[in-house]
């Protein structure tokens, strides 16, 4: 499985907001997760790893996917509330 990382930007306080393709290149429909790595910028992000998935779409194309997902990405008060759903926090 492919693991592109389409659109990410770091939290103030050091997670890591992704969005990251998780069906193949060139497969199609495109599918993708908005996740959040805490351990991004620390020693543990060499471990390796993938995060829980907070949310998953599919479109036609990666920039679909990234239009679908991104409004959520940026707001940290949705990361918030999706983290506080799933029990990540």
């Amino acid at each position: 499985m492919a693991h592109d990382i389409l659109y990410q930007r770091f939290l103030s306080h050091g997670p890591a907001v992704r969005i990251r393709r998780t069906s193949d290149a060139g497969v199609a429909p495109v599918t993708a997760v908005l996740e959040v790595d805490r351990r991004a910028g620390t020693p543990r992000e060499k471990e390796g790893g993938t995060p829980p998935a907070l949310m998953r779409c599919e479109g036609a194309t990666e920039a679909e996917v990234v239009a679908l997902l991104e409004p959520t990405a940026r707001d940290d008060r949705m990361i918030a509330q999706l983290m506080r759903e799933k029990q990540l926090r």
